[in-house]
């Protein structure tokens, strides 16, 4: 209640908004040639001091270029470093409370600020601007739920024999860096800021140099509501940039989020300062469709486990293992629904498929589609390459959702991560039978279960061996629940109670209160 009587008090302070139609802009595909810089540290974008050689960045949607990113080499590296590290004073030593009101005014500036960084985040990411809507809510609820909890963050009291006693103290860690992914750049940003500035850090947070542009928006956001300058920065680059990141001494900790080999590289780099890492890696995870299923909702579920943001998501159910008897049943009903789903201008209201990331991308997951065929998987719907009608979107990077029928555990496609829009449809006859077949990868970010039979999904989910498990849904991520995975698809929990522990550290203070006791 103190929290919401503190949000209420900010909001009536804050001026009026302007009306909607003027505080966001009118973006439509092919029409934003973003021109400012992207890197941000200090309290405003800047520019690169050292002369890179610039690098293209696309709209997804059209396939033309959308600007052209600065990457960061060790100055600009140094000096948003040093930026956050004078910013760690000043923010370390306020109460929870205080830092709590300038995260609510961030949230706030963010729910005025959606409908902008919605269209801006499909412009530089091309999914649909239902999802980037969808996504910026995630981004406003996380910093909101952490903004709840900065000022709950206690230690422990121990009583000692003789009246002494010792007790904790949980304290931020300090210069934290974030590197992102390009399939969820706003949420992610915040997702990982939020948690960091909750217990006292300071956050360089580097953006995937496929999607740059959004980042920078959450950084003028914490500004604008009264972060102190340096509080959280962003440095655009790619590996090279990263690495300085992870190498730097005045650097606590690196949280990322991509793919696994990537993250065993910065689990090495980071190994060398012996500093925590958090790694939210790839999956290949398995959803299980038992005879009992409601079959209406696990085409809803298999159809969100899988084509989401143009299938571009770690945890997506890419595995759909369905129970022999219900499988023609199933598979009819979702190749007709695949077929359904309207590809096309991620801005409009109607579509419910954008494009893809980037070219290099959609042609490597049109591969893993051709070696499927290959290895003798049936391609039930969709798969190719998709022209939309409208004449500026015809240089765009669009792909129909595919279903693929008659796989085998052995098969390319289900043993691999595509990252696209492609389901494989496997059958089972036994319970015991498919979680040997879920749990056999290396992977285990997620996993899923529809049945009707209440002690068969709990017994069915505690066998799976996956960090986030769903029942009768899926892909369902409230920023009040953690999320991570088992085995190589990670270490640690983004989001959730636990994860203050993951961006702060325990120290133990013990109290004498009476002579020494000595031994000599």
């Amino acid at each position: 209640m103190l929290l919401q009587r503190l949000a209420s008090s900010l909001r009536r302070r804050r001026p009026a908004a302007a009306p909607l139609a003027a505080r966001i802009r009118c973006v439509s595909s092919g029409s934003v040639d973003i021109r400012v810089p992207l890197n941000f540290w200090a309290g405003k974008r800047r520019t690169s001091q050292e002369k890179y050689s610039k690098e293209n960045v696309y709209e997804p949607a059209t396939g033309q270029v959308l600007c052209h990113l600065e990457p960061c080499g060790a100055v600009e590296v140094n000096q948003a470093v040093e930026a956050a590290k004078s910013a760690f004073g000043h923010w370390s030593k306020m109460s929870g409370m205080e830092r709590a009101r300038i995260m609510i005014e961030a949230a706030n500036i963010i729910e005025d600020r959606k409908e902008e960084i919605a269209q801006t985040e499909v412009v530089n990411n091309g999914k649909t601007i239902t999802e980037a809507r969808l996504d910026v809510d995630s981004a406003r609820l996380c910093i909101e739920y952490y903004a709840g909890l900065a000022s709950t963050l206690a230690g422990q009291h121990v009583q000692l024999p003789g009246g002494s006693f010792a007790y904790t103290r949980r304290e931020p860690l300090g210069v934290c860096v974030g590197i992102g992914a390009w399939n969820y750049p706003f949420q992610i940003a915040a997702w990982k800021s939020a948690p960091a500035l909750a217990c006292g850090n300071s956050m360089v947070f580097k953006p995937s140099p496929v999607t740059p542009v959004t980042a920078v928006l959450l950084a003028e956001v914490y500004a604008e509501a009264g972060a102190p300058e340096g509080l959280f920065n962003v440095v655009q680059g790619g590996q090279e940039t990263g690495s300085l990141l992870c190498h730097h001494s005045d650097v606590a900790k690196v949280s990322f989020t991509g793919s696994v080999p990537t993250g065993k590289k910065i689990m090495e780099m980071a190994s060398k300062g012996v500093k925590p890492v958090t790694l939210e890696l790839g999956g290949k995870s398995p959803l299980l469709i038992f005879q009992d299923s409601d079959i209406e909702n696990a085409v809803r579920g298999a159809l969100m486990a899988n084509f989401l943001s143009q299938g571009q998501v770690c945890s997506n159910g890419t595995r759909v293992f369905v129970q022999r008897d219900i499988l023609p049943e199933f598979v009819e009903e979702v190749v007709k629904r695949t077929r359904a789903i309207e590809i096309g201008d991620p801005l409009l209201e109607s579509t419910r498929m954008g494009a893809l990331v980037s070219q290099p991308h959609l042609e490597k997951v049109l591969s893993f589609v051709d070696q499927a065929k290959k290895e003798g998987a049936t391609v039930l719907c969709g798969g190719e390459p998709f022209v939309p009608s409208d004449p500026k979107l015809r240089g765009g990077f669009y792909m129909t959702p595919c279903v693929l029928g008659n796989c085998t555990d052995e098969m390319t496609c289900v043993k691999e991560e595509i990252f696209g829009p492609v389901m494989s449809v496997l059958s089972f006859e036994t319970e015991e039978e498919v979680l040997q077949r879920a749990n056999d990868t290396t992977l285990g970010l997620a996993a899923g279960v529809f049945t009707k039979d209440v002690r068969r999904a709990h017994r069915v989910v505690e066998h799976l061996k996956a960090g986030s498990c769903f029942i009768n849904n899926y892909n369902i991520t409230p920023v009040e629940v953690p999320f991570g995975g088992f085995k190589m698809s990670g270490i640690g929990r983004e989001n959730g109670q636990v994860t203050i522990e993951y961006y702060s550290q325990l120290k133990t203070v013990f109290v004498e209160m009476g002579d020494v006791d000595s031994l000599f």
